[in-house]
């Protein structure tokens, strides 16, 4: 059930940008609330290249194209309208978010805005790494190596984390070797360490990432040597696609771990910025599906609990206010002698009213 081309409505209770995982589970749970929500999907998911998801419970190895299928069919089975749209400039406007599209498609606006549009993967520039990836060049151990194991694993040097990844990976294969690529330089620790987990360390420059027929093959360094690898694994700069929320205050921070940038996330998605909510690789930059798709529901819950303290605030006003029903009944009796506009006082059910009462009620229907 690919993305349509709906009729968008001018508002609704939420606007969510991104239609991978983490945005379609809010869409669902949203839906269940009997929320109004729709979700702009820009066709740009992170795993695409990827043949299949793992670590999600009951998907096991589903593609990635039918796991958004299930997913949008899921939302639009709740009443949440998922458009292929991209989302180009977001402003706080009176009654919440508005969210201009791309192209001219006009403008929807939000009580609530949901920010799932992942993050993008920064590549080295080495000829042929792009090309592999998704394939024979991966990135996370939990995500693909049980499909490498035991293959010849190659790591590539991108930073002080490389190190951390070869030794994550020697867990599935013992023929593990990481290229520095004049990059990593390890301290005499992690040498050792290395050494003790017989994982090879190559130093140099890779120059071009191999194949033949479409399959990956090895790697050449500027040396002119080759290593023949069965995969590659590269730590890539992770950086969150958040550029749509900073007019509002809300920008990219750089992670602790050096990893790249993401939206730095408060209890359940919410952010420093009131109404707006980040899920998914947006503000987690290690989140496997499962886990943006869980971040997903609980951003879904908290924004109608949100939405509903917003709503009792508003019933409380009302009910506390100049024209409330308590205040009614005391003008009404102040004026008429009794307590029967907006309160009931039982006489709509024939019970009678004190003497004095139906008298004054008479004479002011008379006079």
């Amino acid at each position: 059930m690919p993305p349509t081309d709906h009729t968008l409505q001018e508002r609704y209770d939420v606007v969510v940008i991104g239609g991978g995982p983490a945005g379609l589970s809010a869409a669902v749970t949203l839906g269940r609330a009997l929320r109004s929500v729709v979700v702009l999907d820009a066709g740009q998911p992170r795993n695409a290249p990827a043949r299949g998801v793992h670590g999600f419970l009951a998907r096991e190895g589903m593609s990635p194209a039918a796991l958004l299928d299930a997913g949008r069919a899921d939302a639009g089975r709740y009443g949440a309208t998922i458009v292929r749209a991209e989302a180009v400039h977001v402003r706080r406007v009176a009654d919440g978010f508005a969210v201009a599209l791309a192209d001219g498609r006009g403008v929807v606006v939000g009580r609530r805005l949901l920010l799932a549009t992942g993050l993008a993967d920064g590549l080295p520039a080495i000829p042929g790494l792009r090309e592999q990836w998704g394939a024979g060049v991966v990135h996370c151990p939990y995500c693909h190596g049980y499909e490498i194991r035991g293959q010849r694993i190659g790591v590539l040097g991108t930073g002080p984390m490389s190190i951390h990844q070869a030794l994550l990976f020697r867990q599935w294969s013992e023929h593990i070797t990481l290229f520095l690529d004049d990059t990593v330089i390890p301290t005499d620790e992690e040498w050792d360490t290395l050494a003790a987990r017989s994982v090879r360390v190559v130093d140099g420059a890779v120059t071009s990432v191999d194949q033949v027929d479409g399959a990956l093959t090895g790697v050449t360094l500027r040396s002119g040597s080759v290593f023949a690898l069965d995969a590659l694994a590269v730590g890539t700069r992770m950086e969150a696609r958040g550029d749509l929320v900073e007019p509002l205050g809300l920008a990219p921070q750089d992670h602790p771990s050096g990893m790249g940038h993401s939206i730095v996330p408060g209890p359940m998605g919410s952010t420093a910025v009131p109404g707006v909510y980040v899920a998914g690789n947006v503000s987690n930059l290690s989140a496997q599906v499962v886990v943006a798709a869980a971040e997903g529901t609980m951003a879904g819950a908290a924004i109608n609990a949100d939405l509903v303290a917003e709503e009792t605030a508003w019933a409380l006003d009302g009910y506390r206010g100049p024209f409330s029903a308590s205040s009614e009944a005391g003008v009404s009796e102040r004026v008429l002698g009794v307590r029967r506009h907006g309160l009931d006082d039982g006489l709509a059910m024939g019970a009678s009213a004190p003497a004095g009462s139906k008298r004054r009620e008479e004479a002011h229907r008379v006079g």
